[in-house]
């Protein structure tokens, strides 16, 4: 009787031990590039679906946010639409990026603009202010207000890195800087005068995106390398991904994940 009474004992507290942990929830937190965002939300969304013991927390902030945020231990995962620069590497050499997708920097005007083309150094002379109408490059007589985005922006990053001579030409003293792809998208959507750049994921029929040297940005063009400026995205880990950070990064590097990278107007990479 004494020993049946201690193994139901036993029994109970495994299997209230079993319940306890069936009820624990595994959590990540997900943070930086605007334009990783979209994919990086989706993502969470269909692996939560396919894990409800996983919560996914995911934000934006920027690259240089994000790759700080996993670097310091307060995300764990860093979202950045750019390559760690050599002093990352240098400060944080156990940041470990993975790409997770391929993107184009569409330079966009108002839909109302006949501006169609324009070559790399025109864009160049553009966003350095040393081109301050449209009519210069064969567009409408109207004076450009230039949108950039801000300091620490991955977008920004790349695009001063493939046109802006890796930053040895300097943005216009006078550009409006926006903190996401689509403040930008919105800001020259809204202005008849307004030139900036996005992610590629981004451009709609609210903006128009221009040919560079000849070339349109879309999938085909990224892909072939015909378009001038493009990109990888990654998500970075501190050390080698590991535990729920690696089974996040397999899902979206999988068939299904690639499908949302392609699904949110990016390019598998896989």
């Amino acid at each position: 009787m004494v020993w049946s009474g201690i193994i139901f004992l036993m029994m109970g507290i495994a299997m209230l031990s079993g319940c306890t942990g069936s009820g624990e929830k595994r959590s990540l937190t997900v943070a930086g590039s605007t334009t990783v965002q979209p994919i990086a939300a989706s993502a969470a969304e269909e692996f939560m679906k396919k894990n409800p013991d996983v919560i996914i927390s995911v934000q934006g902030g920027g690259s240089g946010t994000g790759i700080k945020m996993v670097a310091e231990g307060s995300a764990d995962i860093g979202d950045s639409s750019r390559e760690l620069k050599d002093t990352e590497k240098t400060e944080h050499p156990d940041l470990k990026p993975y790409a997770i997708a391929a993107d184009g920097i569409a330079v966009v005007v108002h839909p109302s603009n006949s501006l169609g083309d324009l070559t790399k150094q025109q864009v160049r002379d553009i966003f350095a202010g040393k081109i301050k109408n449209f009519k210069e490059v064969g567009g409408p007589d109207r004076e450009i207000m230039v949108i950039i985005r801000e300091e620490g922006s991955g977008t920004r990053s790349t695009f001063e890195e493939l046109v802006m001579k890796k930053g040895k030409v300097a943005n216009a003293a006078d550009a409006l800087q926006k903190p996401s792809n689509g403040a930008v998208k919105a800001a020259v959507a809204g202005n008849e005068n307004a030139i900036g750049y996005i992610g590629l994921g981004y451009v709609d029929e609210t903006v128009k995106a221009l040919k560079i040297d000849g070339v349109a940005p879309s999938i085909a063009t990224i892909k072939s390398g015909d378009y001038p400026i493009s990109r990888k995205l990654y998500m970075i880990t501190k050390g080698e991904a590991t535990g729920l950070k690696k089974e996040f990064i397999d899902f979206v590097l999988s068939d299904e994940g690639q499908q949302i990278v392609e699904k949110a107007g990016f390019i598998r990479v896989t």
